[in-house]
């Protein structure tokens, strides 16, 4: 982050620079694009004031406080500027919705669907067992199939049953 500090009606103080761009890096981590920061930090009579303003990353925030002291000033504004990005970057994910990467994917599962009609996705939860005791907990359900994972091979197989009353098994090729 690129940042200049500016002092009013007090004495440069490379300390305090050093603390407001020390605090400014805490920042960083919700920037992804360069930004630039402009401080500014002012004495008048027994008040401290900083003044922060941060443009970039399609942002333009600004915070002022004012206490006795400057490093308090420079907290405060700091976790002020810090709650206004926080709360930017919520708007802008409200507003997009969905990530890129989930677009394209459900672009690919609607073109997908487009040519082979229509297509219902359901988790399921698979534990390990024998293939006999698979054939009789499908006997017990009424379901068309059940999802296991084969104790002997330590692989997903899939155990439905057939037009004609028997059973078929699918196992992963080695």
């Amino acid at each position: 982050m690129q940042t200049s500090v500016t002092f009013k009606n007090l004495d440069s103080s490379e300390h305090l620079k050093a603390y407001v761009r020390d605090k400014l890096t805490r920042l960083d981590k919700y920037l992804h694009n360069p930004a630039e920061a402009n401080v500014v930090l002012s004495v008048e009579k027994h008040r401290h004031i900083a003044e922060v303003n941060i443009l970039g990353d399609r942002l333009s925030i600004n915070g002022t406080e004012e206490t006795t002291d400057m490093y308090s000033a420079i907290d405060m504004v700091m976790d002020k500027i810090e709650a206004q990005i926080k709360k930017g970057k919520q708007k802008v994910r409200e507003r997009r919705g969905e990530s890129p990467k989930e677009m394209l994917a459900d672009a690919a599962l609607a073109e997908e669907v487009d040519a082979v009609g229509r297509v219902e996705a359901m988790s399921i939860e698979y534990k390990p067992m024998d293939v006999e005791e698979a054939v009789m907990q499908l006997n017990l359900s009424k379901d068309a199939f059940l999802v296991f994972t084969n104790a002997h091979t330590d692989r997903v197989n899939v155990l439905y049953r057939r037009r004609n009353g028997d059973y078929g098994l699918i196992q992963p090729s080695d």
